[in-house]
């Protein structure tokens, strides 16, 4: 019995020190995120040119796409396929609605 509630206790810290690494991760990439955009904000109003500002705009937003798509693989691999379809069906809008923008210009 004693293994039983030490091995639970176990398997909730665990879980729950996950959910913390993860609330961690989240909040250092909006931070580095924040630095990213705060540069390009600075370059872009003192006139640098506009493709390193794109650059670091295009790699914040793709850091911030690459943290939320992995989280939400998480949520959806054990679903059943339809939510898999929906899943990728909206990465590849959110894709297109990056670059489409960015060739177009």
């Amino acid at each position: 019995m004693a293994t039983k509630k030490s091995s639970s206790s176990k398997s909730s810290s665990s879980s729950s020190s996950n959910k913390w690494g993860l609330n961690k991760i989240s909040f250092w990439v909006i931070v580095a995120v924040t630095i990213i955009y705060a540069v390009s904000l600075v370059l872009g109003a003192c006139g640098i040119n506009l493709v390193i500002v794109s650059a670091l705009q295009g790699v914040a937003t793709a850091i911030m796409i690459t943290i939320v798509a992995i989280l939400a693989w998480r949520y959806v691999r054990p679903k059943q396929a339809v939510w898999k379809v929906l899943y990728f069906i909206c990465l590849l809008i959110v894709i297109a609605g990056i670059i489409v923008p960015l060739v177009m210009a």
